[in-house]
């Protein structure tokens, strides 16, 4: 019997994305954004060498086809990454009108987003007054603090202190359609942040913004403010059945990894394990070994995303990027014949871009288990068909299986 391991590199873009133009960080249009290619050839530059040194090296995914997909979504430039792919490659392209987690997800698992999302205009304040009064009232406190556009990382260096001092919640957004709240987990309390989210969470859905997020911290003024593993994100449920839900109502066992879970609500999903990237590779090594025969493992690694793309840390997203190309390589043999691992990511978010947000790009898919040969440009929503083809699953959404 068949499996399947889809596993998301958020963020992980590798430009081209032929309506870059249309999206934007600030007033830039990402028009020529490539995470991937712009990293390389910072490595190869000796301009990323903090905690690694060199050219950017990913051998195992260069087997699989990374250059060659890069080539084949982009013309910019980068050096390195020439092997011979050893298995299907390609690129995929996003239909949905976002460059967000639940867009990227969602239409990977073969559902388009069928609506236009909720983004808060980029100013001071951001959210309506009736919206932070309701999440005050919420709170149980008289107001709340940020109500803007803001790093999540910088705003607890500028308003961290005064959480803890006044005890209200940090909201902030982003250019992607979320809510956002900041909350120490011992001072304001770990549980009480969670309930906050979840309560005001139907609210901000009913207004398409895709996601109130909890974002918990720890630490004070003097020792600085960091966040923890605990983030839940509370996500809009997708309006139909996507890829988790065929797998599971065709009796097969779908095993969630990291923020899959939050992404698609629970829907169609078994088991779930969270962590650090580190603790979330140790679980999906695990379900290399342990998957049902017919069963789906789908996994997201944010840390790419959340710890370097938004803050624009070239060495820190080269460091993530080789550590994770050596665990890939510690994977591969374990795969079982039959098997079907694909990686691929769900957006861009290159850190040598100005900004902070994430840009609109093509994405890589790349395969092991099945024999090599280029699958070409492809959409996102393929990736969903060509999965629930290997399972013998029927397919329910627009994508066309490349196998």
């Amino acid at each position: 019997m068949p499996r399947a391991f889809l596993v998301v590199m958020d963020s992980v873009g590798i430009g081209g994305a032929p309506d870059a133009g249309t999206f934007f960080n600030g007033d830039l249009p990402d028009l020529g954004a490539n995470t991937l290619a712009h990293i390389a050839q910072a490595c190869a530059a000796g301009e990323a060498e903090e905690g690694r040194s060199g050219p950017l090296q990913l051998p195992n995914m260069e087997r699989m086809g990374l250059g060659a997909a890069m080539r084949l979504a982009s013309p910019v430039p980068f050096p390195g990454l020439d092997a011979e792919p050893q298995g299907p490659w390609g690129c995929a392209r996003e239909l949905s009108r976002g460059k967000d987690t639940p867009s990227g997800h969602w239409e990977l698992a073969g559902l388009p987003v069928p609506w236009d999302w909720h983004y808060f205009p980029d100013q001071a304040p951001s959210f309506p007054e009736d919206l932070s009064a309701i999440v005050a009232e919420q709170a149980g406190t008289d107001g709340i603090l940020g109500n803007c556009h803001a790093s999540g990382t910088v705003i607890l260096d500028d308003l961290g202190a005064e959480h803890m001092r006044t005890g209200k919640p940090i909201c902030y957004t982003s250019a992607d359609s979320v809510f956002q709240i900041a909350a120490h987990e011992e001072t304001f309390g770990l549980d009480r942040l969670l309930k906050l989210c979840e309560a005001i969470a139907p609210r901000l859905h009913a207004m398409k913004v895709g996601r109130v997020i909890a974002r918990p911290f720890l630490g004070s003024a003097e020792e600085g403010f960091t966040r923890t593993t605990n983030r839940r994100d509370y996500a809009i449920s997708p309006p139909a059945p996507v890829l988790t839900n065929w797998v599971q109502e065709a009796g097969g066992k779908v095993h969630a990894i990291g923020k899959i879970g939050d992404i698609f609500s629970m829907s169609g999903i078994d088991t779930l394990k969270k962590g650090s990237d580190t603790k979330l590779m140790e679980h999906l090594l695990d379900a290399v070994g342990t998957a049902e025969d017919g069963s789906l493992t789908f996994a997201n690694f944010v840390e790419f995303d959340s710890m370097y793309g938004h803050t624009r840390d070239i060495s820190g997203y080269a460091r993530a990027l080789e550590w994770f190309d050596a665990e890939i390589g510690r994977l591969l043999p374990m795969l079982r014949q039959g098997d079907m691992l694909v990686l691929t990511a769900d957006h861009g978010n290159d850190p040598s871009w100005p900004g902070s947000d994430h840009t609109r790009e093509q994405v890589p898919v790349l395969i092991a288990g099945l024999d090599a040969g280029t699958i070409g440009q492809v959409k996102f929503a393929d990736v969903g068909a060509s999965i629930a083809a290997h399972l013998n699953v029927p397919a329910q959404g627009p994508g066309k299986s490349f196998l």
